[in-house]
C-alpha cells in the first residue's frame, strides 16, 4: 500500500474507465505506461455505461493481483456506489489499492459507504462534493460534522473531491470551453466550499477541467485553484498532467519567504520582497510551499 503518502502527493489524478482491458489497467496501475502519473482513478462511475458496469468490475477484479506494491502511482478505485464498493472490497488483490473515490456523497448515505469498511483495513477515502446538497451549506455543514465525528471516516479522508461537472448538471449549464469553472455559478460554490471544509482539517481537490484543447483554460484554471485554497485536480487526458502540475512549482520568491518564515529565530514581523511576513499567520502557507517545491519544483 502507498497511502502513507498525502494530498499534496496527488498531483493531477487520471480517471481511467476500468472498461480498458486488463493489461492496459496492469500497466498503468504499475507505472509502464504514463510513468509520470502520480496518482490514477480507475473508474466504474460516471466513465462507464450501466451495461458495461459488469465488464468493467471484471476487467479491475483481474487486474487488481497484478498491481505491485510500493510501484507506480497512488491507486484508487471510483465505485458507483455502497454495493461496489463491497464488491471491490472482496476482490483478490484489492490491497494494493491505495483507496476509494466515493461519488456524490451527501450526509444520508455517507453511513452506506461507511458500512464496508473495517477497522482491520486501511484504505484511504476521497469523497466527492457533486450533488444539488452541495448548493446548501447547511447540508454541507451536516456532512462535515459527520466526517469529523465518525472514526470510520476522520482518518480515512486523503481529502474531498469536487465534482464540477455534476453541479454544472445540477445547474442545466455547461462550461464555456474558453472560460474556468470560476467563470461559472459554480466558481462562488467552490470558494464556499473552502470555507466550509478547509479549516477543520479536510482539503479539497479542484475538479475537472474538460478543455482539452485549450491549454491556457487550464493553465489559468489551476492557478484559481490554488487562489482558493485547492490542491490536486482530476485530469481527463495525459495531455493535461504536465500543464497542471507544472502550476504546482512554486515561484523560487515564495520559497525564499517560506524558508525565512519557519526558521525558529526568525522575527515576528519583516518586510521580504515587497510584502509583510508574519511567521504567526504565514507558517502554514510556507510548510504548504516548501513541500510543494520539494515535490514539483520551482517555476523558472
Amino acid at each position: 500500500m502507498l497511502n502513507t503518502r498525502s494530498q499534496i502527493h496527488l498531483g493531477a489524478s487520471m480517471y481511467v474507465p476500468a472498461t480498458q482491458p486488463r493489461s492496459a489497467l496492469v500497466a498503468i496501475g504499475n507505472g509502464e505506461k504514463y510513468d509520470f502519473l502520480r496518482s490514477v482513478i480507475f473508474c466504474l462511475e460516471d466513465a462507464v455505461r450501466i451495461d458495461q458496469l459488469e465488464s468493467a468490475i471484471n476487467n479491475l477484479r483481474k487486474a487488481l493481483p497484478f498491481m505491485e506494491t510500493n510501484r507506480g502511482p497512488m491507486r484508487f478505485i471510483r465505485v458507483r456506489n455502497p454495493d461496489i464498493l463491497g464488491k471491490c472490497l472482496r476482490m483478490k488483490g484489492i490491497q494494493n489499492i491505495d483507496g476509494f473515490v466515493l461519488p456524490k456523497i451527501t450526509a444520508d448515505n455517507l453511513q452506506y459507504y461507511l458500512a464496508h469498511l473495517t477497522e482491520q483495513d486501511s484504505f484511504k477515502l476521497m469523497p466527492t462534493l457533486e450533488t444539488k446538497e452541495v448548493f446548501n451549506s447547511k447540508e454541507m455543514g451536516k456532512l462535515r460534522d459527520l466526517l469529523l465525528k465518525d472514526e470510520r471516516a476522520r482518518d480515512r479522508i486523503l481529502c474531498l473531491r469536487i465534482g464540477g461537472n455534476d453541479l454544472l448538471h445540477c445547474l442545466k449549464v455547461r462550461r464555456n470551453p474558453k472560460r474556468t469553472i470560476y467563470d461559472t455559478p459554480v466558481g462562488e460554490v467552490i470558494k464556499r466550499l473552502a470555507g466550509e471544509f478547509i479549516p477543520f482539517g479536510f482539503g479539497l481537490s479542484a475538479p475537472v477541467c474538460e478543455c482539452t484543447d485549450n491549454p491556457e483554460v487550464l493553465t489559468e484554471e489551476v492557478e484559481l485553484d490554488l487562489m482558493q485554497g485547492l490542491f490536486g485536480k482530476t485530469a481527463i487526458h495525459p495531455t493535461q498532467i504536465q500543464l497542471i502540475e507544472n502550476g504546482f512549482r512554486v515561484d523560487p520568491r515564495d520559497l525564499e519567504e517560506a524558508r525565512k518564515i519557519i526558521l525558529p529565530g526568525a522575527p515576528a514581523v519583516f518586510k521580504m520582497n515587497g510584502r509583510m511576513c508574519e511567521p504567526t499567520t504565514h507558517t502554514r502557507w510556507a510548510v504548504d510551499i516548501i513541500t510543494r517545491a520539494d515535490i514539483y519544483g520551482q517555476r523558472s
